[in-house]
């Protein structure tokens, strides 16, 4: 996944593991003093489906796989362990299942979530959607696809919920979500599914994996008034840390070091701007005010 590389292609969605594998294949390629053209010749193709191979924009072959080892020097044991995991990264993720209702930029996302150690979001305009409750994420998947049927509507949800189970796992990724009071404002739903949704949040702040800090209007403009967008930070030191920003056909994926500095000293910023005591005080208000 490159810098600056849209996710309104057709090419299937990454899974970290590929991702993963990628970065390995390049790190054998390089410790072996070989060049993307010494691999394109050892496979007989052109060296940029090498660079795609390592950027994990394309599957990887088994076969494949096994002659770049080969020709970069490595022993048999090497080998069949890279094939394994090369196999096993072909497997498409759980989410492979609502393909029908899931664009294939977002796939990616769902599989950066749901490997990823640590994730930091920015939301200006609904609840993250690792938060919503059944009811809230109804009204937003509804106006945001409103020529959707009811089963393609309720598919949407299931997909969202299922998201949500990573939170559950005994190796819970660690969720810090910076967003705005204008998020509470906004009424999706009724005042019942408003009072469910703040119910959720104030929930999830006892959790200690989970942070919820609330920008205040009086906080007045600051560096994060922009689009949304997802920090994530992985276990494995081959990956990059990672910002995903959408857009209304698409979405962003940036790896540069300098972009994804600039969105996480944003996020740390933003979060300056308010407090645990603050955020818990908006949450009540407004649930007073749904009542």
């Amino acid at each position: 996944m490159s810098e600056g590389r849209s996710g309104t292609g057709s090419t299937s969605a990454p899974t970290v593991l590929r991702m993963i594998l990628g970065r390995r294949l390049q790190e054998r390629r390089q410790g072996a003093g070989a060049s993307l053209e010494d691999a394109a010749r050892a496979l007989r193709v052109k060296p940029l489906t090498i660079r795609r191979l390592e950027k994990a924009e394309v599957g990887l072959k088994p076969l494949y796989v096994e002659k770049l080892l080969q020709t970069y020097g490595a022993d048999q044991q090497e080998i069949d362990e890279f094939v394994d995991l090369a196999e096993r990264a072909n497997e498409p993720g759980w989410w492979h299942t609502y393909r029908d209702v899931l664009p294939n930029w977002f796939s990616g996302y769902v599989s950066l979530e749901t490997g990823a150690k640590t994730l930091r979001t920015y939301e200006s305009h609904y609840v993250t959607g690792l938060l919503q409750t059944p009811q809230y994420a109804r009204g937003v998947l509804r106006g945001g696809f409103p020529n959707d049927s009811d089963e393609d509507l309720q598919r949407r949800v299931d997909l969202r919920l299922r998201r949500q189970g990573l939170l559950e796992r005994s190796d819970a990724p660690t969720l810090w979500v910076v967003m705005e009071e204008a998020v509470l404002h906004r009424v999706v739903g009724d005042l019942e599914v408003m009072r469910g949704q703040i119910d959720r949040l104030l929930e999830v702040t006892a959790l200690e994996h989970v942070s919820v800090d609330i920008v205040p209007f009086t906080a007045g403009a600051h560096v994060g008034a922009c689009a949304p967008f997802t920090y994530f930070r992985f276990e494995e030191p081959e990956l990059p840390d990672i910002v995903y920003s959408e857009i209304l056909s698409g979405a962003m994926y940036l790896d540069q070091r300098s972009d994804v500095a600039a969105h996480l000293e944003a996020h740390n910023r933003m979060s300056l701007l308010t407090s645990d005591a603050v955020s818990r005080a908006l949450l009540h208000r407004m649930r007073k005010e749904y009542s």
